[in-house]
């Protein structure tokens, strides 16, 4: 797989001014890399916009607004629904923050690339990830991702850099070693993760959503009993060893994910409290 080695387990480790200058990081290069992985993820980033920039661009939206035309006139953020065997949670899709990534993950739900579907990785008090593996057992292939690419680049431009924080119920992309490499995989934050985010001197996960609605079914999937789903030690066949813990012991399968239309009222729901965590604040890899 090309945006994630599954070999390795994850280490716990801000919203471009404008898509140019995500583009300039290239020109600029890689100011470091170090890796801690999500799956093996690699982390680094460059703050391509700041929050006075995002402010002057704001005060000069609303300067230009014409009169009686209200506090915004800028269309609503797409969101979409993301469906489960344990229940269902909308994300909202960070479209100017994120241009790049927001566009490649609706072109991925609209094409169905996310149905039937494996959360494939859970760890308590930190993250889950799925959206590549195929949930058909015994072998969990991962799906086929078609991604028009840059050269020189194996996936979607990272957007670390846009100014968003991985801060419980953010949603990011998932990405291999290789800062730009990440394409249909996500990870939906458990707890703040300071770590996740991008350095001076190395690439952070691109957070590019955020649940609003549901969040206590992601945190239901958070505690979802895990191991390895590696073939037992009296030799039974099962699926390809990749993955050595953070297995779901019983899949945790996305049926779906669907794009809901502009405007739609959603059903309020009482937000989940943050959980509580007793256990170390950061993962070492194995």
């Amino acid at each position: 797989m090309n945006e994630m080695s599954p070999h390795t387990r994850w280490s716990r480790v801000g919203r471009a001014a404008a898509t140019p200058l995500i583009w300039a990081t290239f020109a600029l290069g890689t100011l470091g890399s170090a890796t801690l992985g999500l799956g093996s993820l690699a982390l680094g980033g460059f703050a391509l916009a700041t929050s006075a920039q995002a402010a002057d661009s704001s005060a000069s939206s609303s300067s230009t607004a014409p009169p009686g035309s209200g506090p915004s006139e800028s269309a609503p953020d797409p969101r979409v629904r993301v469906t489960t065997n344990m229940g269902s949670f909308v994300v909202e899709l960070f479209e100017d923050r994120a241009p790049l990534t927001v566009e490649t993950f609706r072109r991925f739900v609209s094409e169905g690339q996310y149905t039937h579907t494996l959360i494939h990785r859970v760890i308590a008090n930190f993250v889950i990830q799925g959206g590549g593996h195929d949930a058909t057992a015994p072998d969990y292939k991962l799906k086929p991702v078609r991604l028009v690419t840059l050269p020189g680049i194996t996936g979607i431009p990272n957007e670390s850099g846009n100014g968003l924080q991985n801060k419980r119920g953010t949603v990011g992309l998932a990405r291999a070693l290789k800062p730009h490499s990440g394409n249909c995989q996500f990870y939906i934050n458990l707890v703040d993760n300071p770590e996740l985010d991008p350095l001076p001197t190395r690439w952070g996960y691109a957070v590019f959503g955020q649940v609003i609605q549901g969040m206590d079914v992601v945190d239901r999937i958070g505690v979802t009993p895990t191991g390895s789903n590696c073939p037992d030690e009296h030799g039974a066949k099962g699926p390809p060893c990749e993955f050595k813990s953070d297995w779901p012991l019983k899949p945790v399968v996305i049926e779906s994910i669907e794009e809901l239309p502009a405007g739609a009222v959603l059903q309020s729901s009482p937000t989940a409290p943050a959980p509580t965590s007793t256990t170390p604040p950061v993962l070492a890899p194995k």
